[in-house]
């Protein structure tokens, strides 16, 4: 199962796609989190936009964390641990996407620079990059 990073779904709502992400999402393997909903809504260029958006997210899978206290720890951690290693994450929602991914054992499918750098200090965390 597949994670899906705000950077692939907006290319697949905007019908730029490839085939790695049109099969993953036409097979419904794959889900997303609240935080990457709410990347993905945030950037429609209209009201119009935002609802079509919404209405066709609103019916794939969400992942969860298993224990938000704990979680939001875990996410601070993969932050700070980085950091420590040279690499910072420009954004606290990667990490917190990130540790999504790792409790949820699923892949992160994405096109982002920061979550290659996480995967390699955390290779838990599998990714793969569209």
């Amino acid at each position: 199962m597949y994670l899906i990073d705000s950077s692939i779904w907006i290319d697949f709502l905007n019908d730029k796609t490839n085939q790695k992400t049109d099969t993953c999402i036409a097979l419904n393997q794959s889900g997303l989190t609240h935080l990457i909903c709410t990347e993905v809504l945030q950037g429609a260029v209209s009201q119009k936009i935002f609802d079509i958006y919404q209405t066709y997210l609103s019916v794939q899978p969400f992942y969860d964390f298993k224990d938000d206290k704990k979680s939001y720890q875990q996410a601070a951690q993969i932050y700070f641990n980085c950091r420590k290693q040279g690499v910072t994450i420009r954004s606290t929602i990667e990490c917190l996407i990130a540790q999504c991914a790792i409790e949820n054992n699923l892949i992160l499918l994405h096109n982002d620079k920061d979550f290659n750098q996480i995967a390699k200090i955390y290779p838990s965390l599998e990714v793969q990059q569209a």
